[in-house]
């Protein structure tokens, strides 16, 4: 079955489209790398996909079922850019915002809760940040208390939106990892991604983007040489030292 299935979504950005007619579709239990230019539309495609953002046109399913009748299912870990990390908050505390679904807004956290939101943190190596403002964590420690709150989600499929920008090698390592073991579960991963040189160490399936798709599947058969040409345009020498020897 396939996890996620967009039909003929188009984006405009004063009188600009960002995204036109895309149309996927994403099998559970993958890992997908949304790969492109800046300005493709990957981000957008994410906000749009859920709900974020308005669409000119074009349909959202999961598991066959609208968007809007499955989102308990939905995680998602935004760009760290978008986030207000002056915000007067704790690690914990964000953590816990991972659980609302289960606690219900305005209800306070019980024991059980505060205990599995600090399991949570525990997997991502923060758990001695628990009380620590989330402003006085470095980037990585903040994209970790982020991935902490993914898992306290305890979603189906994540929407995850450039994990990687801005990060350490160790956290790097941390995201990957939590992502394989969400795929070995059983779950379903979309990820914006722009590095080239590990998209086919990180993923399985990749859907290439640059406003529309160009091509979408398993990561062997989609990401070539050709492909990629078609993604990037002009950038064909950066390309061929990013892409492997056996790209087409």
């Amino acid at each position: 079955m396939d996890a996620i299935t967009v039909s003929g979504m188009t984006v405009v950005y004063d009188k600009q489209p960002a995204l036109e007619n895309v149309s996927f579709s994403i099998p559970e239990g993958s890992l997908t790398g949304v790969i492109g230019p800046n300005g493709a539309g990957k981000s957008t495609l994410i906000k749009a996909a859920l709900q974020l953002i308005p669409v000119r046109s074009g349909t959202v399913e999961v598991f066959d079922q609208p968007y809007k009748n499955q989102k308990q299912l939905i995680g998602y870990v935004p760009q760290r850019s978008e986030v207000d990390w002056d915000f007067p908050t704790n690690a914990l505390d964000i953590v816990l915002m991972g659980r609302y679904r289960q606690i219900g807004w305005f209800k306070r956290a019980n024991n059980k809760d505060i205990k599995w939101a600090r399991a949570c943190l525990e997997k991502v190596g923060m758990e001695g940040f628990a009380k620590r403002q989330i402003s006085q964590l470095s980037g990585g420690q903040q994209q970790r208390v982020f991935l902490a709150r993914a898992l306290a989600q305890d979603a189906s499929i994540y929407f995850m939106d450039e994990p990687f920008a801005g990060v350490d090698a160790a956290t790097e390592k941390a995201i990957i990892q939590l992502m394989k073991n969400w795929k070995r579960q059983g779950k379903t991963v979309l990820v914006v991604h722009h590095d080239l040189s590990t998209v086919e160490d990180y993923f399985d399936h990749v859907l290439l983007l640059n406003k529309r798709p160009v091509d979408c599947g398993p990561t062997q058969s989609v990401f070539t040489i050709d492909n990629l040409e078609k993604t990037y345009g002009g950038s064909i020498a950066f390309l061929q030292k990013t892409t492997p020897a056996g790209g087409r």
